[in-house]
């Protein structure tokens, strides 16, 4: 949106409106458009979606354009991300935000804190998405903000070369709205009920919906036991409800992450319905555990399915759940992927137990068999001891090499004696390096850690609350935080005007001219962090 056209613009539509517009400012009017370019947050969900599509696309090319992204549980959280991404890098791209299930559950539900089972509000969902993109837009509108006063104060100096360059940056505006992968669990129902709630998310801003193979009522966390998945077609059928949403509000490119539990999921609610030998549902209930009996075996109440001619009693526990043969994880896995991919899925999930490069990359060339482009969303989880897991894999594979290991004891790796060793520093660099390797290696498009700013505000809040309430009172503040954001320019040392005062203080000048009663006068203490 350029700034002059849009001017030009503006400045015609109040002329042309007569003496009753001529108390409008036409670059009061501009300033304004530019701070709120989407109109609705449709827009937003069709602007996002296409950064995700080229970035995609960019991967496919060369699978060093992976991307990456933290998640978060509040506006403030996802605004300060972005602030600190342009800040430190320059640019947005490549760089998204995730919204965590898990986190909406621990933190923003009515009941209170609760497990990743599906048990909060499923409308806190989508107003996350609307939040986040609250706090986002209000971050261009500042960001520009500060952009139009060094301007007004260029023009004042008469310095027309400085005016030119800032009128050039706010045309090249780069917004701080990026795409948002949305967790909408296993739907919260039936496919109708994912329909609903995918229509609603979207409606919210969201462009990528995160989905998973659980039983939306048996649902646990990726990482917990007692994972129970459905039949592929029930899946598929979540799958295309969320397509016929995106298409119904005319987000066509809207993008769909299949995720599958399966690796660490050993049971399942339902026998699959089949037509025919080596169907779809015919291949789920082939993983199914269980032992050949006789007619004359049959137990009472016993469910029995056909398997090559032959009865299968499928191993039924006390919870009424079947249970899938030891071992046979990965190749459900493999399954569950190009099943989605070949049903409407765009990018894939898979949930593991440790951040192993062998292993997903081994799983990847399989699916890939089948279908040549399929990409990964993975999930760097807190949930991973990977300082440990590291480790272990270093000595692992030294010991395979036939290194010296008599230094070390593989039980006591996480000791913070092996901070400086050797094979802690290879396993810190494996660990610095495994997004790119694993982009390369194992399909991996897009990384991202599900709870990062619950746990970085759990470690800096105890740290806080040590130093403040101990010996060092409000030196324990000042010294770790005040005193860093003004040296390190932390935009929210100047807090008034992270919330929006500066922008309230240009609509009231727009609005009420010489009359204003602005709040950024010399006596608003937030001049002392002028220099900041």
């Amino acid at each position: 949106m350029a700034y002059h056209s849009t001017l030009a613009g503006l400045r015609q539509t109040i002329s042309a409106s007569g003496q009753s517009w001529a108390g409008i400012d036409a670059e009061a009017a501009t300033r304004m458009r530019l701070q709120n370019r989407f109109q609705t947050v449709l827009d937003i969900a069709r602007h996002t979606a296409q950064i995700m599509r080229l970035d995609m696309a960019a991967y496919d090319a060369d699978p060093a354009n992976y991307t990456r992204s933290l998640g978060c549980w509040h506006g403030f959280i996802g605004q300060q991300k972005l602030i600190s991404i342009k800040k430190h890098f320059g640019s947005t791209k490549g760089r998204y935000l995730y919204l965590s299930g898990w986190m909406i559950a621990a933190l923003r539900s009515e009941f209170g804190p609760l497990p990743d089972q599906s048990m909060h509000e499923k409308t806190s969902v989508p107003a996350l998405i609307e939040e986040l993109y609250t706090f986002l837009r209000q971050a261009d509108a500042r960001e520009l903000g500060d952009l139009f006063r060094k301007l007004d104060a260029a023009r004042t100096r008469g310095d027309e070369v400085e005016a030119r360059r800032i009128e050039q940056a706010i045309d090249n505006f780069e917004s701080h709205v990026v795409p948002i992968i949305a967790d909408i669990d296993a739907g919260f129902g039936n496919a109708e009920a994912t329909y609903l709630l995918a229509r609603k998310m979207i409606e919210a801003g969201a462009c990528a919906l995160q989905i998973e193979n659980q039983v939306s009522d048996e649902k646990q966390c990726g990482h917990q036991d007692g994972k129970v998945t459905v039949p592929h077609e029930d899946f598929l059928q979540k799958i295309r409800a969320i397509r016929y949403a995106f298409l119904e509000l005319g987000v066509e490119n809207g993008i769909i992450v299949a995720r599958t539990d399966s690796l660490g999921a050993g049971l399942t609610k339902q026998i699959a319905f089949s037509r025919e030998p080596g169907d779809l549902g015919d291949q789920y209930n082939s993983f199914l555990d269980g032992e050949e009996i006789t007619p004359s075996q049959i137990g009472n109440g016993q469910v029995l399915i056909s398997r090559n001619g032959k009865l299968l009693a499928p191993k039924r526990l006390a919870s009424n759940l079947f249970q899938f043969r030891p071992g046979s994880g990965e190749d459900r896995v493999v399954l569950d992927c190009i099943t989605s991919l070949q049903n409407g899925a765009d990018l894939l999930w898979i949930e593991t137990e440790k951040p192993h490069i062998g292993q997903i990359s081994g799983m990847v060339r399989r699916i890939r068999e089948a279908v040549p482009n399929a990409k990964l969303v993975y999930n760097n989880s807190p949930s991973f001891n990977w300082t440990l897991n590291f480790r272990c894999q270093v000595f692992d594979d030294w010991a395979e090499q036939g290194r010296d290991l008599a230094d070390y004891d593989r039980a006591r790796l996480m000791s913070a004696e092996f901070d400086e060793t050797a094979l802690g520093q290879e396993a810190d660099d494996r660990i610095r390096s495994f997004q790119a390797d694993s982009a390369r290696e194992a399909g991996i498009f897009h990384h991202l850690i599900t709870l990062p700013t619950y746990h970085t505000a759990a470690l800096s809040t105890d740290n806080l609350a040590k130093r403040y309430f101990g010996d060092e009172g409000m030196l324990g503040y000042v010294r770790t935080v005040q005193r860093e954001e003004i040296r390190q320019g932390i935009a929210c040392v100047r807090h008034q005007a992270m919330s929006g005062s500066d922008i309230g203080d240009d609509h009231k000048e727009a609005f009420a001219g010489e009359a204003a009663l602005k709040a950024g006068g010399e006596h608003n203490t937030m001049n002392q962090f002028a220099a900041a």
